[in-house]
């Protein structure tokens, strides 16, 4: 089992070398809006449920649930419930959109390390070059691959919010 795990680490480092320093980046925000995700899937299967079900069973509690005190007061427990369900959306959606850009970036600079090696031997050391190139590719791929990831769970994610939000308006307006 260690042996498979070194073997495993050991295949990670060669594709990150081969994408240089930009790759890590690349890794670094992904396990960041992993993390983030992964929470808020977390919050909206456990955590939510029950705060809905408190809020509900305080609604239900109350004598007065027609007035226009009422409707605010609900209007008031709906929008925390919201705010509390979106509760770190933005930065999740802000990290799947800075996946790619640090995917450029990648890009830029394997190029400009491709440009050095024309500049410093010609453009005979193909080997050289095929080496910036790769620098150049990978991270742009590694990008992609993480926001493509991040773009479908978080819009999943979203879904699931907007309709547990949805059956919690309804739980409080049949009471």
């Amino acid at each position: 089992m260690m042996l498979y795990l070194m073997d495993i680490w050991d295949s990670v480092r060669g594709f990150m070398a081969s994408g240089g320093d930009v790759l890590w980046l690349v890794a670094v925000v992904l396990f960041l809006m992993w993390v983030l995700m992964l929470e808020r899937y977390w919050y909206l299967n456990w955590v939510s449920p029950k705060q809905h079900k408190a809020i509900i069973a305080a609604w239900e509690q109350r004598t007065d649930t027609t007035s226009w005190y009422a409707h605010r007061i609900r209007e008031a427990w709906v929008s925390q419930a919201k705010q509390d369900l979106t509760a770190r959306m933005l930065i999740i959606k802000t990290l799947v959109a800075v996946c790619p850009m640090i995917g450029l970036l990648g890009t830029v600079t394997g190029m400009i390390s491709v440009f050095d090696v024309m500049a410093v031997h010609g453009t005979s050391n193909a080997r050289m070059m095929a080496a910036g190139i790769s620098m150049a590719t990978m991270p742009t791929m590694a990008g992609m691959v993480a926001a493509l990831s991040g773009v479908f769970f978080s819009a999943r994610l979203d879904a699931k919010m907007k309709i547990s939000l949805e059956k919690l308006k309804d739980s409080l307006s049949h009471h």
